[in-house]
């Protein structure tokens, strides 16, 4: 069984593939639907200094988002690139246009982030946002998310394993597991993880990195890998934000 990160390969961040219970860097959501205006405005496009789209993030305070670790560490390591090197893009439902265009300040990263676990990272702005309608920070998670309930993903990543970059933000619907469950499943099954399952043709894909799982309007997951590709059989991997509130606040002070 092999899984791959989220992030979509270029010079900064290439695609990697690992064997067994390890992952690989890239990430769209498979299978799903456009987004309105104004449905998801906690979600960010991180780009790199061109405008390419390379993970997605959510909004979390006024000066600061939250993505994967390795959407923004230098190879296999976790220091951070530049924060110079990146942009993100928030307040828009399409990847290129609309919204604004923010810098940023810093990069901290999870300094626990290894073999596909922990993969979170903060980024935070030059300068602190200002909320509109359609930019607005998400609240963490303050209880995990039991096994079978609803969970909404979201994000630019590609339609399929080879498939195009959509231009417009796409959403769909996925279904927690316990940890148990993931064990069974991809034997990824981490306290500091959750899994989302889905049908076939479904889930997160390359792209989508970093981007966001809510649930009950709440951030619950921070999207991480897929195994054997995007829309296969297996469930997704996500860093559980419930698991990974302490350090957030601690860096972040939401």
């Amino acid at each position: 069984m092999s899984a791959r990160l989220l992030v979509c390969a270029s010079a900064l961040l290439a695609l990697a593939s690992v064997t067994s219970s390890s992952a690989a860097p890239n990430g769209r959501v498979v299978g799903g639907v456009d987004a309105t205006i104004g449905q998801f405005p906690h979600q960010v496009s991180l780009q790199r200094e061109d405008g390419s789209h390379t993970c997605g993030g959510s909004i979390i305070s006024e000066n600061y988002i939250l993505t994967a670790a390795h959407c923004v560490v230098v190879g296999n390591g976790i220091e951070p690139y530049p924060a110079k090197f990146y942009q993100v893009r928030v307040g828009s439902i399409q990847r290129t246009v609309g919204g604004q265009l923010l810098k940023l300040k810093r990069i901290i990263v999870n300094k626990t982030y290894g073999n596909f676990l922990n993969d979170v990272a903060l980024l935070e702005l030059e300068q602190p946002l200002v909320f509109t309608s359609n930019i607005q920070a998400i609240e963490l998670a303050d209880e995990e998310v039991a096994s079978g309930e609803d969970v909404i993903i979201s994000g630019w990543g590609r339609l399929s394993t080879y498939g195009p970059i959509p231009h417009r933000l796409q959403w769909n619907t996925l279904k927690a597991l316990n940890v148990e469950e993931c064990e069974t499943a991809i034997e990824m099954g981490h306290d500091c993880l959750i899994c989302l399952a889905h049908q076939e043709e479904h889930g997160t894909c390359f792209g989508d990195s970093g981007g966001p799982a809510i649930y009950n309007g709440k951030l619950v997951g921070v999207a991480g890998f897929v195994v054997n590709g995007c829309g296969s059989a297996n469930p997704d991997g996500y860093a559980k934000v419930f698991y990974h509130r302490d350090w957030i606040k601690a860096n972040a002070g939401v």
